[in-house]
């Protein structure tokens, strides 16, 4: 998928992951929404790096990549949500375009793929990353529901912010 799409799955899914994680049309959802767009989007660009640096679809498109971002939340307390961007821009890699991407570089430079994609220049593509992104919504909504709540608390980190006048 080219950059319009990631931007375009990122925004999309942070709107609905506003509404999963706070649900009702309300200021509170408004709030979440506002504070998850913008790591959302930025972890959604980030695997892109790559085109200017090493090799596109294989430095930054790997697990070992997903896997600091899984622990950085972890381990530093910030940059929470920036790891379901970096997730969505390979599950859009994978499923809506042709070429895949090596999930084991650098380990293996093998590309990953589904046959269900379509090039990044098709007419189709915006279809496909909207039908993708309301799967990829739909596995959060039951991963919040089911398994382990994604509305983290942040509440300290605003409070430290706020104690320090930022």
């Amino acid at each position: 998928m080219n950059k319009r799409g990631h931007v375009l799955n990122a925004l999309l899914l942070a709107l609905g992951l506003g509404v999963v994680i706070e649900p009702g049309l309300d200021a509170a959802t408004a709030r979440t929404t506002a504070q998850i767009t913008v790591p959302i989007v930025l972890g959604a660009l980030f695997p892109d790096v790559d085109t200017a640096f090493g090799r596109h679809r294989k430095t930054l498109h790997s697990l070992p990549v997903l896997g600091v971002f899984l622990a950085y939340p972890i381990v530093f307390g910030n940059l929470q949500y920036v790891w379901i961007g970096v997730l969505t821009h390979y599950v859009l890699d994978v499923v809506g375009s042709r070429r895949g991407i090596a999930l084991f570089h650098p380990l293996s430079d093998a590309e990953y793929g589904l046959p269900s994609g379509v090039t990044t220049s098709s007419k189709y593509a915006d279809l496909v990353t909207v039908v993708v992104t309301a799967v990829e919504l739909a596995a959060f909504w039951a991963l919040h529901t089911y398994v382990v709540t994604l509305d983290l608390d942040l509440s300290a980190a605003s409070e430290a912010a706020a104690g320090i006048g930022i």
